[in-house]
């Protein structure tokens, strides 16, 4: 079975350097539920924004699992990521008011959730929201990120 094609949008950094760019890897979780797709979002730290889980990439770890690292961190997922990315998206990284924004990539890899825990390390820092593909891709800010998610089919992932 030949690789699904990945639907790529254009990435855009307003004013950065190629040196500027840093990247990150993050989770779609995924669950099925009556025969339907839901999308496990969180929300971010600082603004509330819908998000999907995402890090910097950690010593000794694949990209994968580093995704499912920071999806068992944000969100309480327990589960394993696919190896194969799904995509990649754009985004700044609101730093602090005496910081610039950082524009990041994030690498997103398929999580299937096997389990969620109620005790996880930022449970009290963040909301968590199981949603339908497209209601998903209309919660987050990132056109890239949307697209990924509304165009998300686990079927391909065999």
């Amino acid at each position: 079975m030949s690789a699904p094609m990945i639907k790529q949008l254009p990435l855009r950094f307003a004013g950065a350097h190629k040196t500027d760019i840093r990247t990150q890897f993050a989770a779609l979780c995924y669950r099925i539920k009556n025969d339907k797709v839901q999308v496990l979002l969180v929300t971010s730290r600082g603004s509330g924004r819908w998000i999907v889980p995402k890090g910097w990439p950690m010593s000794g770890q694949t990209p994968a699992e580093s995704a499912a690292q920071e999806a068992w961190e944000e969100a309480g997922v327990i589960g394993r990521a696919v190896s194969r990315p799904l995509g990649l998206y754009s985004y700044n990284k609101i730093r602090g008011e005496d910081e610039d924004d950082l524009p990041c990539v994030a690498m997103v890899y398929p999580l299937r959730v096997k389990t969620l825990a109620r005790d996880y390390p930022e449970a009290g820092q963040r909301k968590r929201k199981w949603v339908g593909r497209k209601k998903a891709a209309s919660l987050v800010d990132e056109p890239e990120l949307a697209r990924i998610l509304r165009d998300f089919d686990p079927r391909q992932l065999t």
